[in-house]
């Protein structure tokens, strides 16, 4: 058995791993699912990677997954604990002293989205519309449900600390990248991963948000992660 945990992204909570737990759950393995303080302005990396260090505790076997901006939190947590195994999940991956928030420029996500919204047939211009970039592939129940709710709130904190390791930890690391993600295309997040980690990134069904479009999917290589680590 190993013990699983799963970091949400920004402007989000522990229930986006909803789908994933009882699958991992019906494997034998145990999940967590931590929740990121991340509507609390004071709290910022450091505070965010307390947060998933708390969570693991003195399990062992760990598995630590993370979900887009967790890229920025998940890897110093990593470094101050032992972990197994880091599975970056459609996930930003920052370079020493970079902010989350100038992430953005430096790797030039803002084009590859532009080129994908011309793709598709969607002004680039328009108004950003969380539905279109992020929701497009989830079951017709779960998107309207989150369409319908707000998202919990995200303080700016974090965006703007500079990334405070030194280099990326000592710990395997596997990337994964969603073949349909409108807000981090595959050759861009692909490119990225090659660039900054020199490894190569697994492609996998789905959007941005794979864990809820496709859990299925994700477990699948999750597993497959885990077993050849």
């Amino acid at each position: 058995m190993s013990t699983y945990v799963l970091v949400h992204g920004a402007s989000s909570d522990g229930t986006h791993w909803q789908r994933v737990t009882p699958l991992l759950t019906a494997l034998g393995h145990r999940v967590l699912t931590p929740d990121l303080p991340i509507s609390d302005p004071r709290a910022g990396l450091t505070e965010y990677a307390d947060a998933i260090v708390e969570a693991i505790g003195e399990h062992r076997d760990v598995v630590l997954v993370a979900q887009s901006m967790a890229g920025f939190s998940a890897p110093i947590a990593a470094a101050r604990v032992p972990v197994d195994l880091l599975v970056l999940v459609a996930a930003m991956v920052p370079v020493p002293g970079e902010t989350a928030g100038r992430w953005w420029a430096a790797t030039g996500q803002p084009e590859a989205q532009r080129a994908v919204d011309l793709a598709l047939g969607r002004d680039p211009d328009a108004p950003f519309d969380p539905d279109f970039r992020f929701l497009h592939d989830l079951p017709a129940d779960l998107r309207a449900r989150m369409s319908a709710t707000e998202p919990p709130h995200q303080a700016d904190t974090p965006f703007t600390e500079p990334w405070p390791l030194s280099a990326w930890p000592d710990v395997p690391t596997h990337a994964l990248v969603g073949r349909d993600d409108r807000l981090f295309p595959p050759d861009f997040l692909r490119r990225v991963t090659r660039e900054r980690l020199g490894i190569d990134a697994e492609e996998i069904p789905g959007g941005h948000l794979p864990a809820l479009s496709q859990p299925e999917a994700l477990v699948e290589r999750l597993e497959a992660a885990r077993t050849r680590s």
